[in-house]
């Protein structure tokens, strides 16, 4: 494994690291992945714990957490909605199912060695960037590395797990290659912007040649974008934004078709749910098929998961030779085991 020394640093987003961190972190990821596939033992946190605090629901991050904790010798605990108090930020109004954040930080830190925090959308009330800000409110009060499962910015563990991917199936070097994070339609607005943010950030710190496309209307936050362009820059990469789904998927080696939501970023309001609407459904034909993934370089399909069949992507391309949502998925494991290693080892 890296001898890089992180032990101890937040995961909030890959901003707050640079390339080499990142690399370190992969390096990690793939060489536990080899003892895994082996059986050789891996228990580089013996005994250790982690603090999982959900406020939305999952599959993937959930399990590939607990799986990842018990597979490096540790535990995580899943503190589930309603189990515990809501977080409360200082100034907030404290009611009787509340605590503030700065005591929930405190204690957690005293029993583990790590937390764990998911939280978007519906419980922050759709206010852009307040998850992001809870989380970082319990960082402040924790003495022990806190990890963001997805917030309203940002989903830095999603972003590990598909550049791990991309590199087992374009190579470990992914400088030059075509990277298409497109929007595609979705009956439910409810949708966060933190997974498409974290994947062009990710692909341009890569040096990959990144397209953004999406209809008008769909903006992401213009400081992500600014920071894409930057890394973009810095990397040896490109970066630019399309309001053609079919011109960007051409000669593409990686499509991402998700759907996000119309949401303000400046703090100047929640998301209108039926302005989203109106938008969505003017915009029903962004649809991945096998007619826009004839005009790729026969890429590789990526999703997040969970997709919405037959609205963000048809069943023959997700169910299809190209679709890598399963290695993806998977991999989640793996890049969390090697991000919590060398933060908590």
């Amino acid at each position: 494994m890296s001898s890089t020394t992180l032990r101890g640093r937040d995961f909030f987003t890959w901003l707050d690291f640079t390339r080499d961190e990142i690399e370190a972190m992969l390096d990690t990821a793939h060489d536990l992945k080899r003892k895994f596939i082996r059986r050789e033992p891996h228990r580089v946190l013996d005994g250790q714990t982690l603090h999982m605090l959900f406020y939305n629901s999952s599959l993937r991050t959930r399990n590939s957490f607990e799986a990842g904790m018990t597979q490096l010798g540790g535990h995580a605990h899943f503190l589930q909605p309603g189990a515990v108090y809501t977080p409360a930020l200082k100034g907030e109004e404290v009611a009787y199912s509340t605590e503030r954040i700065s005591d929930v930080a405190r204690v957690l830190a005293e029993m583990g060695d790590a937390i764990a925090i998911r939280i978007y959308g519906k419980p922050t009330g759709w206010l852009y960037g307040k998850g992001d800000l809870i989380i970082r409110e319990f960082a402040k009060w924790s003495k022990v590395p806190v990890i963001n499962m997805e917030d309203d910015m940002y989903h830095p563990c999603q972003a590990l797990a598909d550049v791990m991917t991309m590199q087992e199936k374009l190579g470990h070097n992914l400088q030059g290659k075509k990277f298409v994070m497109s929007w595609a339609y979705s009956g439910s607005v409810a949708k966060p912007l933190a997974v498409p943010q974290s994947a062009v950030i990710s692909a341009a710190m890569m040096g990959m040649d990144v397209t953004l496309a999406h209809p008008e209307g769909l903006d992401l936050d213009p400081k992500i974008l600014q920071a894409t362009q930057d890394l973009a820059k810095k990397n040896g990469g490109a970066f630019k934004i399309s309001h053609d789904m079919d011109e960007s998927f051409k000669d593409a080696h990686i499509v991402y078709p998700k759907a996000w939501t119309v949401q303000p970023t400046d703090g100047s309001g929640i998301m209108d749910e039926a302005k989203a609407k109106s938008v969505f459904e003017a915009n029903k034909h962004w649809i991945c098929t096998q007619e826009k993934m004839a005009l790729t370089n026969d890429a590789y399909y990526m999703h997040c998961l969970p997709a919405d069949r037959d609205m963000e992507v048809t069943e023959e391309v997700i169910d299809g030779p190209n679709s890598i949502i399963i290695e993806e998925a998977a991999n989640r494991l793996h890049a969390q085991k090697g991000m919590m290693a060398l933060l908590m080892g």
